[in-house]
């Protein structure tokens, strides 16, 4: 279960809906009064970009492209840069998004605010691919990641796949809600959480059993060859063609859970950038998850945390396959 060998020399990341992520604390989260909150932390935000920083910090050359517009879409066009990751901004009239977290003392509960991110044109949504496009063509991997931005084409990430396939740059694609139903070929690997998964095939997914159906179900479509199911504090599933296997999740000290799943996503690169086996790179993606849990905000995570927690990741558990077409025969009926 090896990516197919490439010349290419990094890993490429797309953000098509990128943030400036503004982190600060406070007593009491209460309506009506004013709540006085510590001082900001300013960290850029949107899935390929956490994933780009993720990637750099375990050592892996990275290019992140993203749109960028406003004195925001500059802030966060800096701070990528200053953390060593090369930009490839596409310039867009309206303002980059930001969103707000706020976690409060008394209760450790952590409260998000995720603002609309802008309206693209579509001559900037073009230039968007096009210039993924340039950029792909010396990419090992393509990590297109997070949400897609008001108006944008339902499609937009099947595009991104054909592209990729065109380039033959293997994507990793960790998205949702529209942007993931319309993907229909062309992913190397799928890594939605249950929810994101439960909205794409419109089904519960209470069991494990149902939830492993529904990645095989879109690994037989085509959608994707390989899928990686997000549980959080539960770990991680893994479906391929030939079969499933339960990850457990290590155990860390709680805290903010902003931008571990971004982080998994990043470990997992990394691991297949660096040849591994996709079970060995799973498990670096589940260590990478989990020291997010030992940052503030969405700052990035630590190499020696991720080196750490990796040595403590279980081997994975081979699921009888059998559960697993039972409940896939059940959903068809």
């Amino acid at each position: 279960m090896k990516a197919p060998a490439k010349s290419g020399t990094r890993i490429v990341t797309l953000t098509m809906n990128p943030a400036l992520d503004i982190t600060t604390d406070t007593d009491r989260v209460i309506p009506t009064d004013k709540m006085r909150c510590g001082l900001p932390r300013y960290d850029p935000g949107g899935g390929g970009i956490n994933v780009a920083r993720i990637a750099h910090v375990l050592g892996e050359s990275v290019l992140a492209v993203f749109p960028a517009g406003g004195h925001a879409g500059d802030k966060v066009t800096d701070l990528v840069a200053a953390s060593g990751v090369p930009v490839r901004r596409i310039n867009v009239a309206n303002s980059t998004r930001e969103s707000f977290t706020v976690d409060e003392r008394t209760t450790g509960k952590q409260y998000r605010f995720v603002l609309p991110g802008p309206r693209l044109t579509d001559v900037e949504l073009t230039e968007c691919l096009d210039t993924l496009s340039a950029a792909a063509g010396s990419a090992d991997f393509v990590v297109a990641s997070g949400s897609l931005p008001p108006g944008a084409p339902a499609d937009f990430y099947q595009r991104v796949a054909d592209i990729c396939r065109e380039r033959d740059a293997p994507l990793i694609l960790d998205t949702s809600g529209a942007g993931l139903r319309h993907v229909s070929s062309g992913v190397y690997l799928l890594k939605p959480s249950v929810r994101e998964l439960r909205e794409c095939v419109g089904r519960e997914l209470i069991s494990e059993s149902e939830q492993l159906a529904a990645a095989h179900e879109l690994i037989d479509r085509g959608c994707a060859q390989f899928v990686v199911v997000s549980l959080g504090s539960e770990g991680a599933l893994l479906a391929t063609p030939l079969g499933s296997q339960r990850y457990s999740a290590v155990e860390v000290p709680s805290g903010s859970g902003v931008g571990a799943g971004d982080a998994m996503t990043a470990g997992i690169t990394v691991g297949l950038k660096r040849g591994w086996q996709l079970d060995k790179a799973v498990r670096l993606g589940i260590a990478a998850g989990g020291a997010m849990l030992l940052t503030p905000g969405t700052a990035q995570c630590l190499r020696e945390d991720v080196e750490r927690l990796f040595e403590m990741v279980a081997d994975p558990i081979d699921i009888d396959r059998a559960r697993w077409l039972s409940a896939r025969v059940k959903t068809s009926r």
